[in-house]
């Protein structure tokens, strides 16, 4: 008979072949089964890391990875990556020792109590049915679309596991149970739609995720409507004519008006935060507002109608009920030559007036030195637009904000470790800031060890970005919010990887050499910013900021 360790690697085997962690007493026998079984495993320095890195390794694939530490400190220290794949509703498995069954030791303590606070349910393995729990979880998971622990309580670890017949996922409860759209509410989105002088449709993660490429690019092409993606979905409508690209905080100018100026607009698998919205100025106040999603209702207050069912299905089901439009008349052809300057943004000189690099500037020569065939990932901070603004992805695999959902920095090393697992043939390019780069500065290793091609940029700006331009310019005391200035280049060569320090753009020179060489390894190119260049963005949550102040007065 396995063991219980033996048994639950086995399950899970069935359903990822890919483990994130650090050993401890309370996963060593699961680590040792799973690497006998079969498991491709990556060795991360922080627990904080073995999350993210699975987490980044589902947004990358669609499939699901496996984090593990031990109990305890081990496992506590992986709550805040936790709470982040709850939160942005990341199927993604966190397996860890627990206290005996016999009761809790002075060093444990309540960790289910911990990760039901953060939204992940927790599964606690026995001896009877180990491989059937294990499965539960994993379903619960992808049916859900959230991140689970499975516990393996420490005095059960090697114990014999009970002769249970292998079950697979299949024989659990896969199905979300979407609702069909109700076909009133359908007729009435197709009237609207129909009776449109300037649709847009825009669309985000939930179309992306219903595969709903096909039948959005069909919908808007007949209706000759304008279309715009969320920053989760960007370039899901590749190369379609009259596409805007992303929405919200990062657009270009000319994309923000051309979706204001829209009277009806078909949102298909997007939430409509705040960051999407503009803080409420994204559309204007005549313009109808129709939502599709699988959550149990409207999701911002300027939705007028709600359809809660699948975004795939629903963009389907609308195609004959919408009169296709001939051109010259369609919201796509009046908006004629604007579509031209739906990607520009502002350029940024060469430096900014106190002699630093302008952040601008820097995004667009990287943009140009970079390999195309690349996965973005970005941690936390003032900029995180950079590369959303000013760099090309091939897809919306290719490109994914970190922390965002919890608000967190320092979770970017770990999420370039899971994406470089997940695409191996890419480079995989980390946005960083100093502040989040420190944070997660043990697993500088794990990335150069582990990523065949990566270049890591390091927006430095000596000091954390967003509390600056957010308090700093408010006339709080800048103290905390400064940070002395790290030679990161210096420490990543150290760990053994390229690096230069960048003052000029003609110090990127380096970076371009390394890229016609192959961009084989790591290379750290660390951007000495200035931080008086404020991010449009910035200032929209400014200006929202200053509109909330002067309500409560």
């Amino acid at each position: 008979m396995p063991t219980v360790s033996a048994a639950v690697s086995r399950a899970l085997l069935t359903c990822t072949s890919e483990i994130f962690g650090v050993m401890g007493n309370g996963n060593a026998h699961f680590l040792d089964a799973a690497l006998r079984t079969g498991f491709r495993f990556t060795a991360v320095r922080h627990e904080s890391a073995a999350v993210t890195a699975a987490d980044a390794y589902f947004r990358v694939t669609g499939k699901p990875a496996v984090a593990t530490t031990t109990y305890g400190a081990g496992f506590s220290n992986a709550i805040t990556p936790l709470a982040e794949a709850a939160k942005a509703r990341i199927p993604m498995v966190l397996l860890t020792g627990d206290q005996p069954t016999t009761g809790a030791r002075p060093w444990d303590i309540d960790q289910k109590a911990v990760s039901d606070a953060v939204g992940a349910k927790t599964f606690v393995v026995d001896a009877r049915r180990p491989m059937a729990i294990a499965l539960e979880a994993v379903a619960h998971a992808l049916r859900e679309r959230t991140a689970v622990v499975i516990s393996i309580p420490y005095d059960i670890v090697s114990d014999e596991a009970a002769g249970e017949q292998a079950p697979t996922l299949s024989d659990f409860n896969l199905d979300p149970g979407h609702p069909a759209a109700a076909p009133q509410l359908l007729a009435q989105a197709a009237s609207a739609l129909n009776d449109s002088k300037r649709p847009l449709v825009l669309y985000g993660r939930g179309a992306r995720l219903a595969n709903a490429a096909n039948a959005v690019t069909a919908l808007a092409d007949s209706l000759g409507a304008l279309s715009s993606s969320t920053v989760l979905a960007p370039n899901l409508l590749a190369g379609r004519h009259g596409d805007l690209g992303i929405t919200g905080g990062f657009s270009s100018a000319e994309t923000a008006a051309l979706i204001h100026e829209s009277d009806v607009v078909l949102v298909l698998g997007a939430g409509l935060n705040q960051f999407t919205t503009r803080f409420g100025e994204l559309f204007n106040d005549g313009a109808q507002v129709i939502q599709v999603d699988v959550a149990q209702a409207a999701t911002s207050a300027r939705v007028d109608a709600f359809i809660r069912a699948d975004a795939a299905a629903v963009a389907t089901a609308l195609l004959p009920l919408v009169a296709r439009r001939e051109p010259g008349a369609r919201w796509v052809d009046l908006a004629g030559d604007r579509l031209a300057r739906t990607g520009e943004h502002a350029r940024g000189d060469a430096t900014a007036p106190d002699g630093l690099l302008d952040p601008r500037s820097v995004a667009r020569a990287l943009d140009s030195i970079m390999p195309a065939d690349r996965v973005v990932v970005q941690d936390g901070g003032h900029f995180i637009g950079w590369g959303p603004m000013y760099w090309k992805v091939p897809g919306p695999h290719a490109l994914h904000l970190v922390g965002t959902a919890y608000q967190s920095i320092g979770l970017g090393l770990a999420s370039a470790v899971g994406a470089g697992a997940a695409a191996p043939d890419s480079t995989i390019v980390l946005a960083s800031g100093d502040g989040g780069f420190l944070m997660g500065l043990a697993d500088l290793e794990s990335v150069i060890r582990s990523v065949r091609s990566g270049i890591i940029v390091i927006y430095n700006d000596a000091g954390y970005g967003a509390e600056i331009h957010q308090y700093g310019s408010i006339g709080l005391h800048e103290g905390p919010m400064l940070i002395p200035e790290v030679d990161f280049a210096a420490v990543a060569r150290g760990l053994g990887a390229n690096a230069t320090k960048v003052r000029t753009l003609e110090d990127l020179s380096g970076l371009r050499d390394w890229v016609a060489a192959g961009a084989s390894g790591v290379f750290v190119v660390d951007c000495r910013i200035s931080p008086a260049v404020r991010a449009p963005y910035m200032e929209e949550v400014l200006e929202a900021n200053r509109r909330s102040a002067a309500v409560r007065r």
